[in-house]
């Protein structure tokens, strides 16, 4: 299960935002259309987000991932560096780290009263932050956080989209698109080039921004349309010879990381920063909850391979179950429990599991996600094998138990919120041996 909140303060701060608008728990079907109540909330807070340099990153799959990693190339170039991501998995205060270590849960209490203070200011004065959401306040938090733990640099992870996420009022000197599929359709558009605009909205005038994707993809060419109308430069890595989203995801950090270099940024010990900082080191201390994190359990003394990764996009499913099936333990067929929000692409989702031989067993973890029997219609639709056990803790054992007494291999995925219900009971399964 999800690790409890331990602070008081933290759980009164975190009740007083859950009466906020929060679009990471509700069904989406619109958006705010500018970002004055953050730019308001952040000025009433002293413009925090000004007292460190950043790089920005967006993008449909990866983005967490490639964040991670440079937070751990400048964390080894001895500079100072915090970590703003989203969701998290297991403990809120995943979202915020420095130096590679969560924020500690006093600490994050108290910049959310500061942030909470700001709001009822507003709200008093009648100002744009009176309308500031539950991630408005995250993120202000994160930012005083930042500032006030003399971080040098800052990697920020959007939440959804770029154009009008919280995240955007950073003055990025890199911004990074890792990718684009098809997501949260009904709020950021319905084709992969809208979807594009809308993330290449984090790029800054005159800065350098990252991206894998070509000129004459339609999406790359969004992005590379709005780099030259803001005279920014494009840097795309190159991708040759690369087969896993893991060596991909190096790649576009690498860029980065060599970009800060030309900038002049310096290790501590006096060397140009670059890619060279993402060593073997690098990369695993970078491993995240829930992106493709794989371990092994015995069942009736048969070793099981688990995967766990929350892909919630065909997109990232592929590329998540392609990258396993080049992975020891995850040759042939497979075992999915899966949890999918009512706002996903179900039946894409579905169908990419049916082409990778992954029989799922439906679940459910809040209001929130599809009934699992609503996704045995869809499975049913489309010829694919398929079970519902509502209890995901059940779900899971009956995966487990099916796959050691076939052969196959299990993974949790269409959720990190689901990922997060049952990866510390995995973690304890898999230490036993």
């Amino acid at each position: 299960m999800p690790m409890q909140i331990k602070t008081p303060r933290l759980i009164e701060a975190l009740s007083q935002l859950d009466q906020l608008t929060n679009w990471e728990q509700r069904p989406r079907g619109e958006m705010r259309v500018g970002l004055e109540p953050i730019i308001d909330l952040s000025a009433r807070l002293g413009n925090p987000h000004h007292a460190f340099r950043s790089i920005h990153v967006a993008g449909t799959k990866g983005k967490s991932s490639t964040s991670a990693l440079l937070e751990a190339g400048l964390r080894h170039a001895d500079i100072s560096v915090g970590r703003y991501a989203s969701p998290h998995v297991e403990h809120i205060s995943e979202r915020v780290s420095i130096n590679s270590r969560p924020v500690e849960e006093a600490v994050l209490a108290e910049a959310l009263f500061l942030a909470l203070d700001a709001l009822r200011a507003a709200r008093t004065e009648g100002t744009a932050a009176e309308a500031a959401t539950w991630f408005d306040m995250l993120t202000a938090a994160g930012f005083l956080i930042f500032r006030d733990a003399g971080v040098k640099w800052a990697v920020v992870e959007t939440g959804l989209g770029g154009r009008l996420d919280s995240t955007n009022i950073v003055a990025s000197d890199v911004s990074i698109i890792t990718n684009i599929g098809l997501e949260h359709t009904e709020i950021l558009g319905k084709t992969r080039a809208a979807i594009a605009f809308e993330k290449a909205g984090i790029i800054k005038p005159h800065s350098t921004v990252v991206t894998p994707l070509d000129a004459d993809d339609k999406a790359g060419a969004v992005i590379a349309k709005r780099a030259a109308e803001i005279e920014a430069r494009l840097i795309r890595p190159d991708f040759s010879g690369l087969k896993t989203i893991a060596e991909r995801n190096v790649a576009v950090a690498d860029a980065a990381l060599d970009i800060l270099g030309e900038l002049g940024v310096e290790a501590k010990d006096g060397r140009t920063v670059g890619g060279w900082l993402i060593d073997k080191a690098a990369e695993q201390e970078s491993q995240l909850p829930g992106r493709l994190e794989r371990f092994v359990v015995t069942v009736a003394e048969r070793r099981v391979a688990v995967a766990l990764d929350g892909a919630h996009v065909p997109f990232n499913l592929e590329a998540v179950l392609d990258d396993l099936s080049g992975m020891e333990g995850f040759a042939g067929p497979g075992i999915a429990v899966v949890a999918i929000a009512a706002d996903k692409d179900a039946a894409g989702l579905l169908e990419v599991m049916s082409r990778y031989g992954v029989s799922p067993i439906f679940t459910s973890v809040s209001d929130r996600f599809r009934s699992p029997a609503e996704l045995r219609e869809l499975a049913d639709k489309i010829g694919l094998s398929s079970d519902v056990i509502e209890d995901p803790q059940k779900a899971y054992e009956k995966a487990r138990e099916q796959a050691a007494a076939t052969g196959a291999w299990v993974i949790l995925t269409g959720s990190l919120y689901l990922v997060g219900v049952l990866r510390e009971r995995i973690i304890r399964e898999a230490a036993k041996g």
